[in-house]
């Protein structure tokens, strides 16, 4: 393995001891970018690699805004943020700042994105087409999704296949979740590409007994 393709194989398959040798022979290769232009540092974000993560952190110098959303690197996103260009751009495969920062968990980076303009029903670019509020749902964030609700993120909305959060939070089984939603209008008769709704999909006797007994 001696090309930029092999990081990548190394970091999906969890080889962190070989990842190391490839860059120390080589630096350059801590910032490799797939054929669709995501780089190798968030390729381990995504497969939650966290030893890769922090391993190729050290050896990244120049974050882009999508890594340090990603990362929740707050100081760093103030200062990217300062081309307003950046705040509702687009990563290779289609997703905002804020996106990524809800989909990682990192809310004090939603509510600087936030608080800077940044587009809270912002669709993916992509064949998802999840707004920020699915990705918030996605990792089960009760702090995200209520900060995107309070700056007006549609509740209803609907990704691919015709999800909505409130379909994503039921079948995750989060009743915490569920309850936030609802509160803010969430309609659980709403049904998706399938025809199920909210109140069918779920597994969980709690969250399915709550839905049934809104009218």
């Amino acid at each position: 393995m001696t090309d930029s393709r092999s990081i990548f194989v190394l970091i999906t398959n969890g080889e962190l001891s070989e990842l190391q040798k490839l860059v120390a022979a080589d630096k350059a290769l801590a910032g490799s970018r797939n054929a669709d232009g995501v780089s190798a540092l968030m390729i381990a974000a995504y497969y939650r690699k966290t030893d890769m993560v922090r391993y190729l952190r050290g050896e990244v110098v120049d974050l882009d805004i999508f890594e340090a959303a990603a990362l929740g690197e707050e100081k760093l996103i103030r200062q990217l943020l300062r081309d307003k260009q950046l705040l509702d751009a687009r990563s290779a495969d289609g997703f905002t700042p804020l996106h990524l920062a809800a989909f990682f968990n990192q809310p004090g980076c939603v509510q600087i994105l936030l608080e800077q303009g940044a587009q809270v029903n912002a669709i993916a670019a992509n064949p998802s087409r999840v707004q920020p509020l699915h990705s918030a749902v996605a990792c089960r964030s009760v702090e995200i999704v209520r900060l995107l609700l309070d700056h007006d993120a549609a509740v209803n909305a609907r990704q691919h296949g015709g999800w909505t959060a409130l379909q994503a939070a039921a079948k995750h089984g989060c009743m915490e979740l569920v309850e936030l939603l609802l509160q803010h209008g969430a309609d659980p008769d709403q049904p998706a590409d399938d025809g199920q709704t909210a109140k069918t999909m779920s597994a969980n006797d709690e969250i399915r007994d709550r839905l049934k007994r809104i009218n």
